[in-house]
């Protein structure tokens, strides 16, 4: 695997790499040895799979502590724009995003640390989407913030995605409160 740091401390691009042959292709999408590189042990405790129609943005998203979340995020088919956005208050990126595109099947790969939100944008019909996570989900610590804040600057590509309910719901940046 080929790990990358990106502008914002502790969020890291993966890569795969892939072998093919006459038969097909074959790459370690998992490997315990990554923990060296994130700074978690590496201990995932639950996988999430969604799968989403073109436009659908699910986030921003992320579990308050003591339920915080890694998650070891990729497109296992279709396309998707995935964003995380630094929430961690003594952060020197800290309201700042970063994007990239992940697509399938899935050998580039994103290391969301604790402390970032997080969400995608399906790019086509059906795009499955894989979450490794370092803690179950845990209902009553899960918050988000306001997708298209003015404020953080995403340009996601599209103006009016097909989200759920309480996705709609979320607060801006500066009205959320400091929990990293």
């Amino acid at each position: 695997m080929e790990i990358s740091p990106t502008p914002i401390s502790g969020l890291l691009l993966i890569q795969t790499r892939v072998f093919c042959d006459h038969r097909g292709a074959f790459f370690e999408s998992y490997n315990p040895s990554l923990g060296e590189h994130t700074a978690q042990p590496g201990n995932f405790v639950q996988d999430n799979h969604s799968v989403s129609l073109k436009g659908v943005l699910r986030g921003l998203h992320f579990q308050i502590p003591p339920y915080q979340q890694g998650k070891l995020v990729r497109v296992i088919q279709g396309r998707a724009l995935d964003v995380v956005v630094d929430i961690r208050k003594g952060s020197q990126t800290y309201g700042q995003h970063y994007k990239v595109m992940l697509e399938g099947p899935g050998h580039k790969m994103l290391w969301v640390p604790p402390g970032l939100a997080h969400g995608f944008l399906a790019l086509e019909d059906n795009t499955i989407f894989l979450y490794k996570c370092t803690a179950p989900y845990n209902k009553e610590s899960e918050r988000g913030l306001m997708w298209n804040d003015p404020e953080l600057g995403i340009d996601w590509g599209i103006k009016t995605p097909l989200m759920a309910a309480k996705d709609l719901e979320y607060p801006a940046f500066r009205e959320m409160e400091p929990f990293f």
